[in-house]
């Protein structure tokens, strides 16, 4: 499970940085591509990339999900049954 956190928090890093310089970059640079005004392939890597980005990210949270469902027989059981003004 650590290291479902750790694997999703460097691809939002990753992302946040990217965004960040691309950001940053717009900015101080007054310079367009022709090639980029009509949007065909810009929008075709903004539609692709996320889908990626979300493989990565489901991949490893359905494997800990799938590990998590395993039955184990546990050494201790608690029955707890609870009220509406108190636990019995």
């Amino acid at each position: 499970l650590i290291f479902f956190h750790d694997h999703t928090l460097m691809i939002l890093t990753m992302i946040t940085i990217l965004v960040g310089y691309m950001m940053s970059t717009v900015l101080t640079n007054k310079l367009t591509n022709r090639y980029l005004l009509e949007g065909q392939t810009i929008e075709l890597i903004w539609t692709i990339l996320p889908a990626i980005i979300l493989v990565f990210i489901a991949l490893p949270s359905l494997r800990i999900l799938y590990l998590m469902d395993e039955i184990n027989n546990p050494v201790l059981t608690i029955k707890s049954i609870g009220h509406q003004w108190y636990w019995s």
